[in-house]
């Protein structure tokens, strides 16, 4: 049976008083995860939404050969999508359920309880002169509550808007610690929820990003070539979190105080609710009686530049979306190098509450806009609404990068079979494999591609070179407080001085042949091209042969399985954490002492003892594998030097990874229309 991950990097839009819908978008997302884990382990199904998606995964294993398994395991948000977004990354990692959280919303996120004490009209009589204002704006024909509210509700909505429209004016209406409360109820509420098991893998990576905006903004450095530096004020402000999945239930994926931190800053509207400061927070950790341990660690690590200038008590955070609606970029920088152990469908799901904005339906309108609409869309509508083409552009770009990698290997494919048959000659594909013999072809086809690449050779080792040292410069510069970090440029400039001090300053000579030292490098340090390799090979056992007559399914499913088991090996000598807790220290001195720091990855990572492993899986796979499928993996593998000699330089270093370009989805009130005609 065929075994494939749906991994879905949900990107949740900001939208004033869309909150509620936006939880029951990510509800149904939730719902469908906790099925999937239902699905797999067995279990009776669940009644609802939640049942449904359990007889589709049945359906599609059952009609399709595909054991689906759904996973979301990256999660950004602004607004209304950033609060959300943060209940629904704690479900996930913690088991805990969302279930709670519909009372409450329906219950709790109302303008009568939102409103602050202070700001509440203190009798009908208040604002008196407003009301018939009030009743003229929300009766008069086409007003916004006769075309978006319900006939049976609209009287109590005109109500509650009345009140809040007579609360007090210049100060926002709603209470910034009564929200913090409400989000500090919520997540205990969930924390009471019976918890079951974590709905990814343990030790999965799971995101969670959220965007605010610093008022007051903060010093960033650019570095130019006339002046060498220059400060300018950003005011975008990312909030993240990444932790590993436990094998338990109801561990939090952070501090409370900290999800709420996060929560109430992206949620902060201007002028609905008072800007975020820590000493709110402070002050509900105080009346909820209880501590918060690693408040300076969060806040060095959130706000850097506020801690180094000693000023974090005086910023003031307000709603994501003001800049950053739709943070993108953010779930997109974590998309490299996340563990996998089988076929992987990468999609992103943006959830847009308001696909149908009011500056489109005013476009076909031919007058000048008005005063005040000039005033309040430039300052407000338009920054909260611009569009994420930008970012699909670049998914775009990778996408027919991706393409054209495919197309370079398919047609090097038959020159490059030919060779290694050559090299070999036929009988090779009826030997049985052994770990030690496997290590022996791989050294004599690497050699021979070497020596057919001739001069270009010397350009390959160049770029891998350039690659593996930038790679360790970046989780240095990872490791490092923010407060403290060198650019990655700097680093990486220091450690390859390093190494060409050490013998490493030219790595190939005449006809292509490498250098000694060069050789010893690669072996400890090139962790990428072992990953390419077995990639290649995955995607080979995956797609390309999955209707070749002469490869049985059942055979071709196992030795999937062995090269995902195998790489994931490899994925896990990846993550900063795998260098230790003492890494940081070692980090600090990379200028120092750069050897250090490389003798350090050496013996974290342990690369050739990995090696060793990985061979005796590959070897056991191949052995119990027909003859026919046999030849075709062992071309693939013992040719992949071939394949990547052309495409590493072609594509700037980044080679044969991901062959999938990654899709994009959007969740709507428009996608109501699907099932039922009407409108949203």
């Amino acid at each position: 049976m065929r075994q494939k991950e749906l991994r879905i990097a949900l990107v949740c839009y900001g939208g004033i008083s869309l909150a509620v819908y936006m939880h029951g978008v990510t509800k149904e997302l939730w719902k469908l995860v906790c099925a999937s884990r239902t699905f797999h382990a067995g279990e009776p199904h669940s009644e609802g939404s939640q049942g449904v998606y359990c007889r589709l995964l049945e359906h599609v294993e059952n009609h399709h050969g595909v054991r689906l398994r759904v996973l979301a395991d990256i999660v950004a948000g602004a607004s209304a999508g950033g609060i959300n977004g943060v209940f629904l990354a704690q479900a996930i990692h913690s088991g805990q359920s969302l279930e709670p959280l519909t009372r409450l919303w329906l219950e709790r996120a109302d303008v009568d309880v939102l409103l602050d004490p202070d700001a509440r009209p203190w009798s009908k009589f208040a604002k008196f002169w407003a009301a018939p204002l009030v009743w003229f704006i929300l009766t008069r024909p086409g007003n916004v509550v006769a075309e978006s509210v319900a006939p049976e509700t609209r009287a109590e909505v005109r109500t509650k808007l009345s009140r809040l429209i007579r609360s007090r004016w210049f100060e926002p209406p709603f209470g910034g610690l009564g929200f913090s409360h409400l989000i500090a109820d919520a997540l205990d509420a969930m924390a009471l929820s019976q918890a079951s098991d974590p709905l990814l893998p343990p030790g999965h990576p799971l995101d969670l990003f959220v965007t605010a905006t610093d008022f007051k903004g903060h010093i960033e450095t650019l570095r130019l070539n006339s002046p060498a530096l220059v400060e300018e004020s950003e005011h975008r402000l990312s909030i993240g979190f990444r932790a590993h999945v436990p094998e338990g239930a109801g561990e939090n994926l952070a501090d409370p105080l900290e999800l709420i931190f996060a929560a109430r800053a992206t949620a902060s509207f201007p002028g609905a609710f008072p800007a975020l400061q820590l000493a709110e927070i402070d002050e509900l950790a105080a009346q909820r009686g209880v501590k918060w341990p690693g408040r300076r660690a969060f806040i060095r690590r959130v706000m850097p530049e506020h801690t180094l200038r000693g000023d974090v008590e005086g910023v003031a955070l307000l709603d994501g979306s003001v800049l950053v609606n739709a943070p993108f970029a953010d779930a997109m920088a974590v998309l490299r190098d996340r563990p996998a152990q089988r076929e992987v469908d990468r999609r992103f799901v943006y959830i847009d509450p308001r696909p149908d904005r009011v500056g489109g339906l005013q476009r076909d309108d031919p007058r000048a806009p008005g005063w005040f609409s000039v005033i309040l869309g430039s300052l407000s509508s338009i920054p909260r609404e611009q569009p994420i083409r930008d970012n699909l552009e670049v998914l775009a770009a990778q996408s027919r990068e991706t393409a054209r990698l495919v197309t370079i290997v398919e047609a090097l494919r038959p020159e490059v079979e030919d060779a290694v048959e050559k090299l070999f000659g036929r009988t090779l594909f009826f030997n049985r494999p052994t770990a030690r013999r496997l290590g022996a072809w791989r050294n004599k086809a690497h050699d021979s591609a070497r020596k057919r690449a001739d001069f270009a050779w010397h350009g390959y080792v160049e770029v891998k070179f350039a690659g593996i040292v930038d790679r360790l410069a970046a989780l240095v510069v990872q490791a490092l407080p923010p407060s403290d970090r060198p650019s990655r440029q700097a680093i990486t400039a220091h450690l390859i001085a390093h190494l060409r001090n050490q013998g490493l300053f030219k790595l190939s000579e005449g006809g292509g042949l490498i250098s000694d030292d060069a050789i010893v490098f690669f072996k400890i340090h090139d962790l990428q091209f072992r990953i390419r390799r077995l990639r290649l090979l995955a995607r080979r056992l995956t797609q390309d042969w999955e209707s070749d007559p002469e490869v049985a399914d059942e055979a071709r499913h196992e030795a999937r399985e062995a090269v995902y088991r195998a790489l994931s090996l490899y994925f896990e000598r990846e993550p900063l954490a795998l260098l230790g807790d003492d890494f940081a220290a070692v980090a600090a001195l990379v200028f120092e002492d750069p050897g250090a720091v490389l003798n350090h990855f050496a013996q974290r990572r342990q690369l050739p003892a990995t090696d060793l492993v990985v061979d005796a899986i590959l070897a056991e796979a191949m052995a119990e594998m027909p003859v026919a499928l046999r030849r075709k993996v062992l071309l693939t593998y013992l040719g992949f030097p071939y394949f990547d000699a052309v495409t590493l330089p072609l594509l700037r270093g980044e080679g044969l990874t991901e062959f999938d370009a990654v899709k994009v989805d959007r969740i709507s009130p428009d996608d109501c229309a699907s099932i039922r005609q009407g409108g949203a």
